[in-house]
C-alpha cells in the first residue's frame, strides 16, 4: 500500500498540512506462563484487557469435576453438571474460541458468533438461574460476564487479532515508537484530514477510507496468520489499529 495511494484522495479534500502527535497506546502484559516470542512494534497497541488466569498454559489433562456431586464433566465448557445439574464455576483453562465451540482461526468466525452467543445467553439468563442457591447464582454472574466479554472480544476484528496472537503466546513490545517513515506520514496526512474536515459529508468519505483499509489489513493479517508469520501479523495490528483509532475520532466528531 503506498503512501500515494492514501495521500491522493486526502489531500483533494485539504490543503494544509500540520505535524500532530502520534497517540500511544498500552497493551496488558502476556502472563508469564507463555513461552513468549517478541515482535517489534510498530507503534504501541490499545489496552485490550483479557481478563482470567492464563488460557493456554492451564491443566487440560485433568478432567473437570463438579464441585458438589465430584462427578466427570463431559463437555466443555463444564458449565451445567449433567449428573446434579449445579451450575459449575469458571474454567479460566477454557479459551474464548472454546467457549463458543469455535474453531481458533481468525476469520470466518462472525459467522457462527452470532447465534451461538444467543444460545449462551438463554442458558445464563437470569430467570433461569434465580431457584438455585447463592453459591450458584454467584457462578451464574461470573459464567455470564465471562461469556459477554468473550463475545465482545471475538467479534471485534481488531481485538480478535490481538487475542489470537495472545493465544499463541506473541509478545508485543509495547514500547517502541513508530519508526515507519510512510507509515508516519500517512497518519499525519489523516489526523490532518480528520481535524480539518469541513462537515460530516467529508467525514463520512474519510470513515469509509478507514473501513475499507481496515477490512485490507483484516484479510492481511487472516494470511499472515494462517501462514504463522507472526512477524506480518503484528504489523497488520498496527494498521488496523491505527485505522480504528480514526473511526473512533470519527465518530465523536458526527
Amino acid at each position: 500500500m503506498s503512501k500515494k495511494e492514501l495521500l491522493t484522495p486526502l489531500s483533494s479534500l485539504f490543503l494544509r498540512r500540520t505535524l500532530t502527535s502520534t497517540p500511544y497506546f498500552s497493551i496488558n502484559p502476556i502472563p508469564q506462563c507463555f513461552q513468549s516470542r517478541t515482535v517489534r512494534p510498530l507503534f504501541p497497541l490499545p489496552g485490550f484487557d483479557f481478563p482470567g488466569k492464563c488460557f493456554i498454559c492451564s491443566q487440560f489433562g485433568n478432567k473437570a469435576q463438579c464441585w458438589n456431586c465430584s462427578a466427570a464433566a463431559r463437555t466443555t465448557p463444564f458449565l451445567l453438571c449433567s449428573s446434579c445439574r449445579c451450575i459449575q464455576p469458571l474454567d479460566h483453562s477454557v479459551d474464548y474460541f472454546q467457549i463458543f465451540g469455535l474453531e481458533r482461526k481468525y476469520d470466518s468466525v462472525e459467522e457462527q458468533l452470532e447465534g451461538k452467543y444467543k444460545d449462551w445467553q438463554k442458558k445464563l439468563h437470569p430467570d433461569l438461574v434465580h431457584s438455585k442457591s447463592e453459591r450458584e447464582r454467584e457462578y451464574a454472574a461470573e459464567q455470564s460476564a465471562r461469556v459477554i466479554d468473550a463475545y465482545r472480544t471475538l467479534s471485534k476484528p481488531l481485538a480478535r487479532a490481538i487475542y489470537i496472537l495472545k493465544l499463541e503466546g506473541v509478545d508485543i513490545d509495547d514500547e517502541e515508537t513508530l519508526s515507519d517513515l510512510d507509515l508516519l506520514s500517512e497518519i499525519m496526512e489523516i489526523r490532518e484530514a480528520v481535524e480539518e474536515a469541513p462537515d460530516s459529508q467529508a467525514l463520512n468519505q474519510i470513515q469509509s477510507l478507514m473501513q475499507e483499509k481496515l477490512k485490507q489489513w483484516s484479510n492481511s493479517f487472516a494470511k499472515a496468520f494462517q501462514s504463522r508469520n507472526f512477524e506480518e501479523a503484528v504489523k497488520a495490528i498496527r494498521r488496523m489499529t491505527y485505522y480504528e483509532r480514526v473511526n473512533e475520532e470519527i465518530v465523536k466528531k458526527l
